[in-house]
């Protein structure tokens, strides 16, 4: 019997940057765990060139000021962040040549220093146990440094190229991954570009769509979508999302339901993802996770509900992936 062989040509796309490689995520189906009657999926943006969904704003917010004649290469960018806005900021401005100056509350992981300081940016630490309106808060501390430095100060909370970048990419992603099929988001609040961006996005396509809001227990968030008051913040250990203060650019009117998440639900829910489905996320990613579950858990009906995969674990390796860590602070 003659065998006849036929030659495929596979056409895979070639990129002429690392920048090229931001957004365009996959989109995965959770199997493993108890998603009640609905189809959870999570959006890996961990698959960004800088591990995290921050590459889009980086890359946004940079853009934007440039198109706006605010900054030129050879300049001084700085900004506050949790980590992850900072690491997108140092990938697009190392094959930028901007200097890159990051602050950073004392509670975030080392992974996170290390890795800055690897892709050229400078690392200020300042300090987590204070509220915004302190000399010492990490977002004063940066605008008061920009300003010493002649520099231009990114300010993600404020900058509406952080929520559009959502608006323009994430949210159309998602959308037509699922060809229109989608009846919840969930997600957190860090900057509140994800919210925004994607939030007005998908209300446009159908208002009926959910929007969930996870927020680690301290948040003032919830309570306050709850409420409609603002109350002192607590503290809490999960990284990147949950606010003291409502930033300019959230648009918490686009929430339809809030469910606050402990830091004991939030690592060990994060914890169980790379268990169970081989999916390595951070500690806002067990957050998200956790409050996705308990909205699919509550569903009486079969929903597509989608939430985030926001980084990589990898930079959590010293702390919720540590079985002492984890057992020393009472979270195992």
């Amino acid at each position: 019997m003659r065998h006849l062989f036929v030659a495929v040509k596979v056409f895979m796309k070639v990129y002429q940057n690392v920048l090229e490689l931001v957004g365009d995520t996959p989109l995965v189906k959770v199997n493993r765990l108890d998603t009640g009657p609905c189809n959870l999926y999570l959006k890996l943006e961990n698959a960004n060139p800088g591990n995290s969904i921050k590459d889009r704003i980086a890359l946004s917010m940079i853009n934007a000021a440039e198109e706006q004649g605010l900054i030129k290469s050879g300049d001084t960018l700085v900004e506050a962040t949790a980590g992850n806005t900072g690491l997108g900021l140092a990938l697009v401005a190392a094959q930028k040549g901007y200097r890159l100056l990051i602050v950073m509350p004392d509670k975030m992981s080392m992974e996170k220093e290390y890795n800055l300081r690897a892709m050229g940016a400078e690392v200020i630490r300042t300090r987590s146990d204070v509220a915004k309106g302190h000399p010492e808060y990490y977002q004063e501390v940066a605008e008061r440094i920009a300003k010493e430095e002649n520099a231009f100060y990114v300010n993600q909370f404020s900058n509406d190229a952080n929520w559009k970048a959502h608006y323009t990419t994430t949210a159309p992603e998602i959308w037509s991954a699922l060809d229109g099929q989608l009846d919840a988001f969930v997600c957190g609040v860090g900057s509140g570009g994800t919210i925004t961006g994607v939030g007005r996005y998908l209300k446009e396509q159908r208002s009926d769509i959910d929007m969930v809001l996870a927020d680690p227990e301290g948040s003032i968030l919830t309570h306050y979508h709850n409420t409609g008051e603002m109350v002192e913040a607590g503290s809490w250990v999960v990284e990147g999302i949950g606010e003291d203060f409502i930033p300019d650019i959230c648009d918490m009117s686009l929430v339809d339901k809030a469910y606050y998440v402990s830091d004991k639900e939030a690592l060990n829910s994060a914890r169980e993802l790379l268990l169970n489905e081989g999916l390595m996320g951070g500690s806002s990613s067990g957050t998200l996770l956790a409050a996705a579950l308990k909205y699919c858990r509550e569903q009486t009906e079969s929903k597509n509900v989608v939430t985030l995969l926001c980084d990589t674990g990898n930079r959590y390796l010293s702390k919720m992936y540590n079985d002492d860590w984890m057992k020393q602070n009472g979270y195992l």
